[in-house]
């Protein structure tokens, strides 16, 4: 499965990628930094035109506060156009807002994570998601 996350703060791709790893799934994990990047990559523009190199992502885990596009603004631009509209989006953010969880959900998001605050709930939230959306679910 690949994977695009979308994380600005370094400290928290790392530590994601980390748990990704460690995890008995194994996937393809892309990682940028901004929410134009995500989009760059998604779109296949700018760095990020060679497909092989750049596969189109199976499902994004996308933060909500990031530079330049904010993740609601992805999650926007992409359930808005019919060529991305279908890729699962899952915000996984530190936010526990009832306001950003139900912007997530209007604005068409597949699900909301917050991030946890220790490595090994980290892993678990990773089996959780793999388990989930490699074993259970079904991607277009």
């Amino acid at each position: 499965m690949n994977i695009l996350l979308v994380e600005d703060i370094e400290t928290d791709a790392k530590i994601a990628l980390r748990a990704f790893d460690k995890g008995s799934f194994k996937n393809d994990i892309f990682t940028v930094r901004d929410g134009q990047e995500a989009m760059d990559f998604i779109c296949h523009q700018g760095r990020y035109t060679d497909q092989e190199k750049y596969p189109r992502p199976d499902i994004i885990l996308l933060d909500i506060n990031l530079p330049k596009l904010t993740g609601f603004d992805v999650l926007k631009q992409l359930k808005e156009d019919p060529r991305y509209n279908f890729i699962p989006v899952v915000m996984l953010t530190s936010s526990k807002d009832e306001t950003a969880i139900k912007r997530s959900y209007s604005c068409g998001a597949s699900g909301y994570i917050q991030k946890p605050v220790n490595f090994e709930d980290y892993v678990k939230m990773v089996e959780g998601f793999n388990y989930y959306w490699q074993v259970v679910n079904q991607l277009p």
